[in-house]
């Protein structure tokens, strides 16, 4: 969700005051691109009164910053994860629930338009009984941020929410989006030497749903080439999804058929398109918003992951 959030909003909002904040209060020395004030802390937007927020900070911080503004009745979109612990998702509810704040989590593959397709299909029965899913995404962490040493990145730092699991929870989060509630059967994570790290950069887990497909995930941080695919196999064929190529494709005794293919798709679209449905969260009108309470049974798998793991 870090995407050109404040150009998306100045987009969406023209006439708006935008507010940014650093997790840590610092405030910068250099401008905010598309910013018109910088706040030292929380209680400066409490005082603004300002009529949403979307909490960007480290996932281990989303509670710390995201409840003292649940509380005052803002509502707050909170990138995902939407934590690191199942205490801190526990609390967020809690503050939900006492106060009734619009609260959602940013995953916006979601609203992904091959996404949107590929949920359908599913529910519509368009590969029968579902008998296997492979999830595989796979790209080389030093080539998220070329400018950065990599090892200093919230992705490497293990007390900043780092590790595939938790910044690769998005193929966690829609495993769950597509197929249901998972329940895990083993799991492998690994620290390889190509990278040096202290988290995890390798991760295999087996989990399976409560109508017996068995579903193989795959997250890495090593892969040269980046790779984002998931495939469904059921009792009238098997279903490619390709989400870099934003592309679906169907095969079965008769052969194969691309169903859907646009690669040219403006991903930044995902971002507008979550935002504009978070707006109608608020205003209490239809949406498709993660809720917290969906993004926590991501949390409680990643650490049964964690728990259960082999090495």
């Amino acid at each position: 969700m870090q995407r050109d959030i404040e150009k998306n909003l100045k987009s969406l909002f023209p006439n708006a005051t935008l507010f940014a904040m650093s997790a840590s209060g610092r405030i910068p020395d250099e401008p905010i691109s598309n910013c018109d004030y910088i706040a030292a802390d929380i209680t400066e937007l409490i005082v603004a009164n300002v009529e949403l927020v979307i909490v960007a900070s480290p996932a281990p911080f989303h509670a710390k910053h995201a409840i003292p503004l649940i509380e005052s009745g803002i509502p707050t979109l909170i990138e995902k994860p939407v934590t690191t612990s199942s205490n801190d998702t526990i609390t967020i509810q809690s503050a939900i629930d006492k106060h009734g704040t619009p609260v959602a989590v940013g995953y916006c593959l979601h609203y992904l338009s091959s996404a949107k397709i590929a949920k359908s299909m599913l529910q519509d029965g368009v590969v029968g009984q579902l008998y296997n899913s492979f999830i595989e995404i796979g790209q080389y962490l030093p080539d998220w941020r070329p400018s950065k040493d990599y090892r200093q990145c919230v992705s490497a730092n293990e007390n900043l929410g780092g590790g595939a699991l938790f910044e690769l929870s998005h193929e966690l989060d829609y495993a769950q989006w597509l197929l249901g509630p998972l329940e895990l059967q083993h799991a492998i994570l690994r620290s390889s030497d190509q990278l040096g790290l202290q988290v995890e950069d390798i991760a295999d887990i087996t989990v399976s749903t409560s109508l017996g497909c068995i579903v193989s995930i795959h997250l890495d941080f090593i892969q040269r080439k980046a790779r984002r695919q998931c495939s469904f196999i059921g009792s009238k064929g098997r279903l490619d999804w390709d989400l870099i190529e934003n592309k679906i494709e169907f095969s079965n005794a008769e052969g194969s058929q691309v169903l859907y293919c646009d690669s040219l798709w403006d991903k930044n679209q995902m971002y507008i398109e979550m935002i504009t449905d978070f707006v109608e969260m608020i205003k209490n009108q239809s949406h498709s918003c993660t809720q917290v309470s969906d993004a926590a049974s991501t949390v409680e798998l990643i650490e049964q992951i964690k728990a259960n793991h082999n090495k």
